[in-house]
């Protein structure tokens, strides 16, 4: 592949804003200097110029993460309230272009470009979710704990939400990815009897696990939880792996 092939592949993307902040300055200063680039940019800009998602999202108000976190605490509206104008203009987007672009290949590029976006909105609604979840934790927990994790080059975290009222936790891992074939993540809860084992963590480094967790049943002097990744074909109530995260309550 060469180095303009990127390029190449990446212009619908470039046109729907659908790249990265850093992929898109680096694309910007070369249509700055490909002629080819630019005239096809042009070219895609000219028939989708009477689009809402032709134009650069503008700056938000200052009074905008003030709203989100009322927005967050108080009821969530539901995914077709808070996408229903962004997908409705991906879908008039696809549209314009089926009708009159040039070219089946500039039509698959679109659609790739729109997919791209979809992709982005979803991981966009999971984090948000995260979030939202964090701050309802925040808000009810007796205890909170936070351990950094690494794993494979990536920095996440485990945080751990103790609930005294209800006896539950709420165990949040994010920005890990997700375990080796062959291996799983699992929680544990440190107890006066040893390891007892918590649940599976299913994540990876788009995705958090949010697990509520009922305190063992019978254990002794619970006193925290810990993170470990398991042989798939081991026995999951002994923790024989290596342990990525270790908090004490």
């Amino acid at each position: 592949m060469k180095a303009h092939d990127w390029y190449v592949e990446h212009r619908a993307d470039f046109v729907v804003r659908a790249l990265e902040a850093d992929d898109e300055a680096l694309f910007r200063d070369h249509v700055a200097r490909c002629e080819e680039c630019a005239a096809e940019v042009a070219a895609l800009e000219h028939d989708l110029r009477h689009l809402p998602m032709a134009v650069r999202p503008v700056a938000p108000r200052p009074d905008f993460h003030r709203r989100v976190t009322e927005a967050i605490l108080g009821p969530r509206p539901s995914a077709l309230q808070r996408w229903g104008w962004p997908m409705a203009a991906a879908a008039a987007l696809l549209a314009a272009a089926v009708i009159g672009l040039r070219g089946a290949g500039r039509i698959d590029a679109l659609t790739s470009a729109l997919a791209t976006r979809d992709s982005m909105l979803q991981r966009r609604e999971a984090e948000l979710t995260a979030v939202r979840d964090t701050l309802i934790g925040f808000k009810y927990a007796d205890r909170v704990r936070q351990a950094s994790i690494e794993v494979g080059g990536m920095r996440g975290w485990m945080l751990i939400l103790a609930d005294d009222k209800t006896h539950q936790w709420e165990v949040i891992v994010h920005g890990i990815p997700a375990a080796a074939p062959g291996q799983r993540y699992t929680f544990w809860f440190i107890t006066g009897d040893g390891m007892r084992h918590g649940a599976e963590v299913v994540c990876d480094e788009r995705n958090p696990a949010v697990l509520t967790l009922d305190m063992p049943p019978g254990a002794r002097s619970i006193s925290g939880g810990a993170l470990t990744v398991e042989p798939m074909d081991e026995d999951p109530t002994v923790p024989v792996g290596r342990e990525l995260a270790h908090l004490e309550l």
